[in-house]
């Protein structure tokens, strides 16, 4: 049955030869080939869900900038986001693109979007450190991360990345991508692209750009926070020493351009470099979303600072707490006014990069002996006078006793003296005398916001005030009386002009705090205290100066507070921890901080002597300084129960003697209080320091 072939595979025809190696890898590479096609339909068509639109990548989404600037116009600062029209890429110096292409993606020219060599690197070094210590993205990528994605880091972000650059290298030439990327990259400070980032860091267009200056910029994208030129600027010029590394390695520059670029140093933005007037933006900052709401447009802020003033503000203080760090002077604050209370400069700490903690206004710290003029106002209001005869002696109220500095007790001296030596004795029994409530509305009239309390040691200064509030409070001694407001912001308006805010005429209005013969008094007595006082140190020739020091217990606040005509400085040192520093008294450092701002700022502010304020009142005598020191001393102002001409009711309430038929406090009173022995004043060495929470203010 069987037939010729039947049963045999090869009958009627040769066996089917099989393939040879190379016809294999052609067909098993083409079956790949075909898989490979169809993961990466299915694979991009996966990962391009969620891609964003691309047509707007010309669109521009960011939030309202805040431009400030000083009351001469200059540029203080720039908050939000500072986008500069865009650089001509062909207007600017070859090496400045060529920077960011050494520092960034140096095979720009030559890849299709993605770098696989760069990319094979960086992950080898990741892998060697056991985490990402490099980066494989192209110039390319991070434009597309940049215009397009969120920053988050995980695989479908990147495949996106990819996609995008891909697209972006078919839709645009090399150059085009790269103006781009130098036009929308973010360099730190609010500035988004390099004409931005040149004007924030440089004061120039990118077009001017030095070598050294390109370099800075283009180490600035790896971080810009953290390698700033403003904070960082040591991690800055390592950084942009790499650069430089790099351009000559890439043929960029020669070994002697930047040999050059090394030798001549990067100056930094006069307006950037002063950072301590971020202190000064921060306190506006908060202001401005009352006055015009939170920003929708770009607004240009006219503000009272004087850039000039706080630049020597920074540098005085900066000279201090170097000198006496040692010392334990680890912080400072500084609050200058003039006289309608325009803030002219503001130091809020040693460092805004380090803490950006506002010491100038936040900060609450007794005041010591810079709180007794409070004191002395009510007293003056109540019949008082600088030549009234006091006597520094032991004094007991209650159960508290007050010490002196020094120790000592010298007996009988007058008011003046009193004031100018900063003398504990005689200020916590004259405010016992007259009433420290007295004292505590003469204090909250001028300014004073702070709790005020009403035990025996407030009239020592155990009071907690700012900076701000300081000097708040002694610009009415300075500008003849008038309560006024700390304020900064002048005007608010667009770029085009529109007005926003106009700080308005009654605002400035101030309705008189102190009337005289108070006024005059009491400058006659703070005069003392720089001329022949505690603040004798402070003092600068030629000039009509007053003021106060205060220092508080264990020397843990240092306070001088002074003016001129018009025009008001209160310098704060101590330490954020609130512990002693070693033998720093308000005479010290406060005062030497004091005179060297006032001695930049007095020959710009060309102010004048200390104003004698309002008309004394009809038939008012100078006092007879003989007939006080013989005990003849007698209220100016007679049996009246009102001050002549009044104070501003709006603005406090002054002294007001006791009704006639209550027993009245005299001015002088005619029987001695009790003055008991008060506890040793000098222990031996060897006892262990007080405690107590009284103050020793001086």
């Amino acid at each position: 049955m069987a037939g010729p072939g039947f049963g045999n595979r090869g009958g009627g025809g040769a066996a089917k030869p099989a393939r040879t190696p190379l016809q294999r890898f052609f067909y098993w590479s083409a079956v790949l080939a075909v898989w490979g096609l169809i993961f990466l339909v299915v694979f991009f068509a996966v990962f391009a869900r969620g891609l964003p639109d691309t047509s707007a990548l010309y669109d521009i989404d960011r939030q309202p900038s805040i431009t400030y600037l000083d009351r001469n116009g200059a540029l203080i600062a720039t908050r939000g986001s500072q986008q500069a029209p865009p650089a001509d890429l062909e207007a600017l110096p070859d090496y400045v693109p060529a920077a960011f292409i050494a520092i960034e993606d140096q095979r720009f020219y030559w890849h299709p979007g993605f770098d696989p060599i760069g990319m094979t690197r960086a992950m080898a070094a990741n892998m060697r450190a056991g985490r990402i210590v490099q980066g494989g993205s192209t110039l390319t990528q991070q434009l597309a991360k940049n215009l397009f994605l969120t920053p988050d880091q995980n695989m479908r972000r990147k495949v996106q990345e990819l996609m995008l650059a891909v697209w972006l290298e078919m839709k645009f030439s090399k150059e085009e991508i790269l103006a781009l990327y130098l036009n929308r990259v973010y360099f730190g400070a609010g500035a988004y692209g390099i004409e931005a980032a040149s004007q924030r860091y440089f004061d120039k267009s990118a077009k001017d750009l030095t070598v050294g200056e390109a370099a800075l910029l283009a180490g600035l994208l790896k971080a810009p926070s953290r390698y700033s030129p403003v904070s960082e600027h040591e991690r800055a010029a390592a950084r942009a020493t790499v650069v430089l590394d790099e351009m000559e390695e890439s043929g960029v520059i020669t070994a002697e351009q930047r040999a050059a670029a090394v030798l001549e140093p990067v100056r930094v933005s006069r307006t950037l470099a002063t950072q301590h007037a971020q202190y000064f933006i921060d306190w506006l900052d908060e202001q401005i979303r009352g006055l015009v709401g939170e920003p929708t447009e770009d607004m240009i802020v006219e503000t009272t600072l004087d850039l000039t003033l706080q630049t020597a503000a920074e540098r005085n203080v900066r000279r201090i707490l170097d000198r006496d760090g040692s010392r334990g002077v680890e912080q400072a604050a500084l609050v200058a006014l003039d006289g309608d209370g325009r803030v002219r400069a503001m130091i809020g700490g040693a460092s805004y990069a380090d803490s950006q903690f506002n010491r100038a206004v936040d900060a609450r710290r007794q005041a010591g002996s810079a709180f007794k003029p409070f004191v002395y106002l009510a007293a003056v209001e109540a019949g008082y006078t600088p030549e009234t005869p006091v006597v520094d002696e032991p004094v007991r109220i209650g159960n508290w006793s007050p010490r002196n500095y020094s120790g000592n007790f010298i007996g009988q001296t007058t008011l003046a003296n009193a004031v100018a030596q900063s003398t504990n004795t005689v200020a916590a029994y004259v405010a016992d005398q007259i009433g420290r409530d007295s004292v505590a509305r003469a204090a909250r009239r001028l300014g004073i916001s702070s709790r005020i309390g009403l035990e025996p040691a407030m009239a020592l200064g155990a009071v907690e005030v700012s900076p701000i509030d300081m000097a708040t409070a002694y610009d009415a001694f300075a500008n003849g009386g008038r309560r006024v407001e700390a304020y900064g912001i002048s005007r608010i308006r667009t770029p085009q002009g529109r007005v926003i805010y106009q700080r308005a005429a009654r605002d400035a209005a101030a309705g008189q705090a102190i009337n005289n013969p108070s006024l005059y008094y009491m400058n006659q007595m703070l005069r003392g205290v720089v001329s022949s006082g505690t603040a004798r140190s402070a003092a600068i020739s030629g000039r009509d100066l007053a003021g106060k020091t205060g220092t508080t217990s264990d020397y843990k606040d240092a306070w001088f507070v002074g003016y001129t005509g018009g025009f008001v400085t209160a310098v704060w040192v101590g330490k954020d921890d609130n512990t002693a520093m070693r033998g720093v008294t308000g005479g010290g450092a406060p005062a030497a901080i004091w005179k060297g701002f006032m001695e930049a700022a007095l020959p710009r502010l060309n102010v004048q002597p200390i104003p004698n304020g309002p008309p004394m009142p009809e038939g008012w005598v100078a006092p007879d300084p003989v007939g006080d020191l013989i005990g003849n001393v007698e209220d100016p102002y007679g049996d009246s129960t009102v001050l002549p001409g009044g104070v501003d009711p709006n603005q406090g309430v002054p002294y007001q003697p006791a009704p006639s038929d209550q027993p009245r406090r005299d001015a002088v009173p005619t029987a001695p209080v009790r003055r008991d022995d008060p506890p040793n004043q000098n222990p031996e060495p060897t006892a262990p320091p007080e405690k107590e929470n009284s103050p020793l203010f001086f």
